[in-house]
């Protein structure tokens, strides 16, 4: 089992920031290009608990695999956490937590994940995908501060 923490602080306001945060469908703006990341379907409506979001996504080599992902929980303008259902972990859990500070809002990514493959995906993941990772949350990071402005802080 593998864990990635990551946070960002975002200046607006918690009640914005779950706004933004908790449509599905704003998943797609701040998902790398390169990531072929669309949802199929469920994402058109504000999350809810046992939302079933059905998504395509490309995480190597243009290899398009499906995603379907759980909304488990929600907590209004606190947290949220989806859980894959079916995709290319053994095991994915996502929780999503919501702080209001001083100068905005503490966001809070808390992932658990499994690949397949024991050993081999061991290694796939220290070579590979933990590096994708990091990398899919940085890009998010400076698109969420490029976007800001269009989110009406």
């Amino acid at each position: 089992m593998h864990k990635l923490e990551q946070q960002q602080l975002v200046p607006m306001t918690l009640s914005k920031a779950w706004e933004f945060f908790s449509s599905p469908e704003n998943l797609e703006v701040i998902t790398p290009d390169h990531m072929g990341f669309h949802i199929i379907e469920g994402g058109n409506v504000k999350m809810y608990p046992g939302q079933i979001i059905r998504y395509k996504v490309s995480p190597m080599y243009g290899l398009k695999v499906n995603w379907v992902t759980e909304i488990t929980q929600v907590l209004e303008e606190n947290y949220f956490v989806d859980e894959q259902r079916f995709g290319p972990y053994t095991f994915w859990h996502h929780k999503h937590f919501f702080k209001e500070v001083e100068g905005g809002t503490e966001i809070t990514d808390i992932i658990h994940y499994k690949l397949p493959m024991g050993l081999l995906g061991k290694l796939i993941n220290t070579f590979m995908v933990k590096k994708q990772l990091d990398s899919i949350f940085t890009y998010r990071r400076k698109k969420i501060m490029n976007f800001l402005p269009e989110v009406h802080i």
